[in-house]
């Protein structure tokens, strides 16, 4: 099993937000589906979160380059795009530098906010839902098992996530510098997912009053009004209760815009101008980008964050070093796992053929004793076959050693296979003429033997 491991995706520091936008996959489910169908490729998984998309896969009988073109214009023609923007926002990488990023991702190290535990979470969903498709298998499988447990090693043994901050909270520092003090103000919440639930958890800290929920499942907004001693509403009525609030984040998995501008200019006439302030924190935006051109509104999306988010950075930069020093570790490891999984058919094959051969001799030798019982003929196979295994232990210990040192792998199994002859090869009568000459018929090696112990005795 050797399939090239190749990845391609787009995230903040490579895309601005209409890039990221236009190329989001609000279906990934579906995507990973298309992509197997319409691409050269074994296996794949997809991530679309706010700020990055990442498509991961192992090619099945073609070149890295083909796998990476059909991958690009797949998702070009899917979220009905020019392959030319795609290809200059997003970055490829393959195999092991493929195994570091995605190891890097799920320890929050490429995050726009260093440390933030979502990710995982995405990631594990995302993995989640490529299982339930199908899509996931033998590499992918254990590449998300490994980044979650190198995810887990990180937190542990380093401090990265010891003052982290979600995008959430860097919405919540935003509203800050524009009113001051929170107290007394009221918020709005659009969506009832994780992102939202975080906000109110920040936005009550900080000194928010009231905080509506507005969601497209009233259950769901229930459910997180009752954890937060909020009000839930169905998104349907958000419009007729937006002149009650001062703040509104919305991040909802929206395709189009949920708040409009024409919307929001008859909500200041109703507030008599009183200032709004807006976050947008959902990829594709959920709040009309012209609000911003309305007087007394201040409109800032995910970009906007980044200054925020930047000034908690510095004091992580040492723990993030140690991390990624683990990561560096852990992904040599795995590639000791990806050379065990090109050895494998080698293995399989000389055992097979090991076996083959000592159930062959043993029924030469049946022939000649004569008639045995069955106790006894089953006796003498576990005694050859355990002989035969036997035999391979130090040759297949040797390949394995050997295949997990840089470079090797490819080298040795060739000549395993060649010096076993596993691939049945036929020699050419003329083949080697100036090397070879004797035949090398079972007896003429027979005799080789001898004639070699002979002459160390």
């Amino acid at each position: 099993m050797n399939r090239k491991i190749i990845l391609i995706g787009l995230n903040h520091k490579t895309a601005n937000v209409n890039i990221r936008e236009k190329f989001a996959l609000t279906d990934t489910e579906h995507f990973e589906k298309g992509l197997a169908a319409h691409c050269p490729i074994h296996e794949c998984m997809c991530l679309s979160t706010c700020n990055r998309v990442e498509i991961i896969a192992t090619a099945k009988h073609a070149s890295e380059q083909d796998v990476l073109n059909s991958i690009i214009e797949y998702w070009a023609s899917t979220c009905h795009g020019s392959v030319a923007d795609l290809v200059e926002n997003t970055y490829q990488y393959t195999d092991l530098e493929a195994v570091e990023h995605i190891f890097t991702v799920a320890c929050s190290l490429d995050s726009m906010v260093m440390g933030e535990p979502q990710i995982l979470g995405q990631l594990k969903d995302a993995y989640r839902k490529a299982v339930d498709e199908g899509t996931a298998r033998t590499i992918i499988n254990r590449l998300l098992h490994k980044s979650f447990s190198v995810a887990k090693r990180v937190r542990t043994e380093t401090a990265i996530a010891s003052s982290a901050v979600s995008i959430s909270f860097a919405a919540v520092e935003l509203a800050k510098k524009i009113f001051g003090n929170l107290s007394g103000t009221r918020a709005m919440l659009i969506g009832a997912g994780e992102m939202a639930e975080l906000a109110a958890t920040h936005l009550l800290q900080n000194g928010v009053q009231d905080i509506i929920i507005a969601n497209r499942t009233l259950s769901r907004a229930k459910e997180l009004a009752r954890s937060m001693g909020g009000e839930p509403i169905q998104i349907e009525n958000m419009a007729d209760r937006l002149h009650e609030v001062d703040i509104v984040i919305s991040s909802t998995g929206s395709p189009v815009a949920v708040v409009q501008a024409k919307a929001v200019k008859k909500v200041l006439r109703k507030r008599k101008n009183k200032p709004m302030f807006f976050i947008d924190i959902a990829v594709p935006r959920d709040i009309d980008p012209d609000v911003n051109q309305l007087d007394n509104t201040y409109l800032y999306d995910i970009d906007d964050l980044k200054e925020v988010v930047e000034d908690n950075m510095a004091q992580r930069h040492e723990e993030a070093a140690k991390a990624r020093a683990v990561v560096t570790a852990e992904t040599a490891t795995f590639k000791n796992w990806l050379n065990s999984l090109e050895i494998q058919p080698t293995i399989v094959d000389l055992v097979d053929k090991n076996e083959e051969i000592a159930l062959r001799e043993l029924a030469k030798t049946l022939k000649k004793i004569g008639p045995v019982d069955q106790k006894t003929r089953n006796s003498l196979e576990t005694l050859v076959l355990s002989v035969s295994r036997k035999c391979l232990h130090e040759p297949l210990c040797f390949l394995k050693r050997r295949t997990q040192e840089e470079g090797s792998a490819e080298r040795f199994i060739d000549l395993a296979r060649r010096m076993f002859n596993l691939d049945e090869e036929v020699v050419p009568p003329d083949a080697h003429l100036d090397r070879k000459n004797t035949t090398c018929a079972p007896e003429d090696i027979d005799r080789f033997i001898d004639a070699s112990k002979n002459k160390e005795q």
